[in-house]
């Protein structure tokens, strides 16, 4: 089957100039291009990409992820010992400043915890916090965590997605102010911020020895421009040294023009499309159905669209999570490509002539225009709903969405607990509202027996696929350009490390 007729007419495009001079390295400023804006600098606001990358140069965990290796080491914390299976002991390093001088010590510690993650906390609901049941000061370079249960990922969360606040200062400006100059301890630390357009970092010549290093590049310049074709002008033009993930059909042609690098990773993001079965938008609406949310997973050839406008690295999916996650069953029920059972499911739901619906997405509009294609080829008419990340996830937060289009990165945490958890226990996002398998995952993300957590995951996962609360649709890796000056090596937790850049 050709995906031609699934395709808008004119959204590939790239003109590519008969010469091009790249930038150097003279001024010490890497030129970095995103799609995406930094929507928050106060990072536990947002849960985005663009957060997660501007938080890993700008703060520190008290741990971190040894990216070859896999293990966890310590960062702004020395020592730790877990005494029992819900009482984390941790020794911090002593003699770390944070970039406007203020001590960094276990006030710090507690106050991050505490503050964004306590009963009235942003935070509170995100998994790097609702484990936690107390943070307790010891002395000023000791804290004692005192878990709600046992929570095997304890550590994954506290090395990727727990970035520690100064206390003193944050709780003088309030998160306002501190989103307009944001202090941590990292490599990097913010010179200037200009919402919508972009940010620009300072090295941060004080920084620690630690698991990161100091920063070899002396100014990140981050700019946002939504339009890849214009982006990849900038690279060709000289304007730019790093783009971050380019789509794969612009990526081949900026290979082949000669005038810039690619490289490939892995990542964990995935793509899905989730749909309203517990009837929020509507109590009586189409995805309420069961056979409606099957007949959307057959009408649609992720095949086809993986193999057309995705790379190679990317893999079609079964399963509400990655399989590089611990957890991630994947003999699941699986709805190949089939328009004709899709039309039947639809006419045994009571809509043979189909229906319209909203369909909201932010990202990959030429893929999301196929799926909406392949959907109208089945009865199901869509109006297409594209906005930024951050309206999308708040207004899927608030129940508003009938369908949609989205992709997750688990916070690069290689477990279930990070993407399956999120979505299916009746946080905001939870599409399902099932409370069967709310009850698998919770004895999936408390068991200390990694046998029994497997065992609980597979329940939860195989039933989201039976009734096809999701249609996960691929993995996806990260297509990387860079200027012939810049050297980086990109990891396959799709977190950009800038302080990991340097001149060639």
């Amino acid at each position: 089957m050709s995906l031609k007729r699934f395709l808008s007419a004119g959204a590939i495009a790239l003109a590519l100039p008969a010469t091009a001079s790249y930038a150097d390295k003279a001024n010490d400023t890497a030129e970095i291009v995103f799609v995406r804006d930094l929507d928050n600098p106060d990072l536990y606001y947002s849960t985005a990409r663009s957060a997660v990358i501007a938080g890993f140069q700008v703060f520190d965990t008290l741990f971190y992820r040894d990216t070859e290796t896999g293990e966890y080491v310590g960062n702004l914390a020395t020592e730790w010992e877990w005494t029992d299976d819900v009482t984390l002991k941790v020794v911090l390093r002593e003699g770390v400043t944070f970039h406007n001088g203020e001590a960094f010590n276990a006030d710090d510690v507690v106050y991050t915890f505490e503050h964004f993650g306590g009963p009235d906390g942003v935070a509170k609901g995100r998994p790097g916090f609702n484990w936690i049941e107390s943070v307790e000061k010891v002395d000023d370079y000791t804290v004692i965590f005192h878990a709600k249960a046992p929570f095997p990922a304890a550590m994954a969360y506290l090395a990727m997605s727990n970035y520690i606040y100064p206390n003193e200062y944050y709780a003088e400006v309030g998160s306002s102010k501190f989103a307009e100059k944001p202090v941590g301890t990292g490599p990097y630390m913010f010179d200037s911020i200009d919402p919508g357009k972009g940010y620009v970092l300072k090295a941060n010549p004080n920084y620690f020895e630690g698991p990161k290093h100091k920063a070899q590049i002396g100014t990140i310049n981050v700019r946002t421009i939504p339009d890849v074709n214009t982006q990849l002008a900038e690279m060709i033009g000289g304007n730019a040294d790093f783009l971050w993930n380019i789509p794969e059909d612009q990526a081949q042609k900026l290979q082949s023009s000669g005038r810039g690098n690619i490289i490939n990773a892995g990542a964990v993001r995935v793509g899905y499309i989730t749909m309203d079965a517990a009837g929020r938008t509507d109590p009586e609406g189409p995805f309420t159905k069961k056979e409606v949310r099957q007949a959307v997973s057959y009408a649609i050839d992720r095949q086809a669209i993986k193999q057309a406008l995705l790379s190679e690295a990317n893999t079609v999916i079964d399963s509400a999570c990655n399989p590089v996650q611990f957890g991630c069953e994947t003999d699941v029920t699986k709805y190949e490509y089939n328009p004709e059972k899709a039309k039947e499911l639809l006419a045994a739901a009571g809509y043979p002539d189909g229906f319209s619906t909203k369909f909201y997405a932010y990202r990959d509009r030429p893929i999301t225009e196929a799926m909406l294609n392949m959907l109208a080829e089945v009865g199901i008419k869509t109006e297409l709903t594209y906005m930024q990340y951050a309206a999308t996830a708040e207004a899927h937060g608030k129940g508003e969405i009938p369908i949609t289009f989205l992709t997750w990165g688990s916070g690069s945490i290689t477990d279930v607990s990070a993407i399956t958890s999120r979505f299916f226990k009746f946080e905001s996002r939870d599409d399902a509202r099932d409370e069967e398998v709310k009850q698998w995952l919770d004895e999936g993300d408390t068991s200390v027996d990694p046998a029994a957590r497997e065992a609980a995951y597979s329940k939860a996962l195989k039933k989201i696929a039976d009734e096809a609360y999701w249609l996960p649709l691929w993995t996806y890796s990260i297509n990387y350009a860079l200027s012939d000056e810049l050297d980086f090596a990109p990891t396959d937790d799709e977190v950009v490390r800038f302080y990991d850049m340097s001149w060639k």
